[in-house]
């Protein structure tokens, strides 16, 4: 099967995904706010969607190991296809 990668297109989804991959690590957001030399309040602003500085939401991706790409938002339906084609 074809991998599909979804984009966030809201700042509560990328909040999600950075929580959600913070805690499949076993950070916690004082961890987070240490390595960034920043308020765990602010990783929490960030975690839930909240208006932050784009150099802090690098610096807490960075601290994940993580970073950004730029997508297409439209649905590419030839790929969509492919998440319900059965495998031989």
């Amino acid at each position: 099967m074809t991998e599909i990668q979804m984009g966030y297109f809201s700042p509560k989804e990328l909040g999600f995904a950075i929580r959600a991959e913070r805690k499949a690590l076993g950070r916690t957001q004082q961890w987070v706010a240490n390595q960034c030399r920043i308020r765990p309040a602010t990783v929490s602003d960030i975690e839930n969607g909240k208006n932050v500085e784009l150099f802090t939401v690098m610096a807490v991706l960075n601290a994940l190991g993580k970073g950004l790409q730029i997508v297409d938002r439209n649905i590419d339906l030839d790929r969509l296809k492919d998440l319900f084609d059965e495998e031989d």
